[in-house]
């Protein structure tokens, strides 16, 4: 048994969080535009190089992307890991000594929509089916397990497991309750509520990351 990945929706339907720890095939960074700053390095659209025109003088009429148009094309920053984020390849030839794990065919993106998606239906099929207001929190297929927390601010907590783990809730409870109050609702310096951002916080994932580990099913 195991945990493979863990999201946060807010109440936007937008994915402001993703950390994850034991997925054979990692999801391909989003488009640009795709998703929010902030929510993880892993999956955040990688930079075009800062001197891939350079030494080009050819103008066309249809590009109106100019240095002189006052539009910040690219920026060839470096991102320096924190804890729990993965570590960019140091140099061209340790990248060939050590390729990359294979990554999923869906962008990150697209992956957090449909799993939005299916919580979205899921929940309502539910609740319709039942007649009453009872809560959706997990389902299970042949390869892995979602497990559902809501909070009543509307912040949707969804981890993925292995298909024989028990319930989770009450690990996503524990996020919420833990982490996520300490570092994020707490802290001045985080946006609450917001479209133009996501809740990257290095001790939010940092703590996070030592809970889950801490955790029986986690090897």
């Amino acid at each position: 048994m195991t945990i493979y990945s863990l999201y946060i929706f807010d109440r936007h339907c937008t994915c402001v969080y993703y950390q994850d720890w034991h997925r054979t095939k990692r999801p391909k960074p989003a488009v640009e535009g795709g998703i929010l700053p902030a929510v993880s390095h892993a999956i955040t659209p990688q930079p075009l190089p800062a001197d891939s025109n350079a030494g080009s003088t050819f103008t066309s009429p249809r590009n109106t992307l100019t240095s002189t148009s006052g539009v910040v094309i690219a920026v060839n920053e470096p991102i320096s890991p924190g804890p729990g984020l993965y570590q960019t390849p140091p140099s061209h030839q340790q990248t060939q000594a050590n390729p990359p794990p294979s990554t999923s065919g869906l962008a990150f993106d697209e992956e957090a929509k449909l799993v939005y998606g299916v919580i979205l239906s899921l929940r309502n099929m539910i609740k319709r089916i039942s007649g009453r207001d009872e809560q959706f929190t997990n389902y299970r297929t042949s390869t892995y397990k979602l497990h559902l927390y809501e909070t009543l601010s509307g912040y949707k907590f969804v981890m993925l497991s292995d298909p024989n783990t028990d319930s989770l809730r009450f690990v996503l409870r524990q996020i919420y309750n833990g982490p996520f109050l300490d570092f994020v609702v707490r802290n001045p310096l985080v946006i609450m509520d917001s479209k133009e951002r996501g809740i990257d916080n290095e001790y939010f994932r940092a703590n996070t990351d030592r809970l889950v580990k801490g955790l029986s099913v986690f090897p």
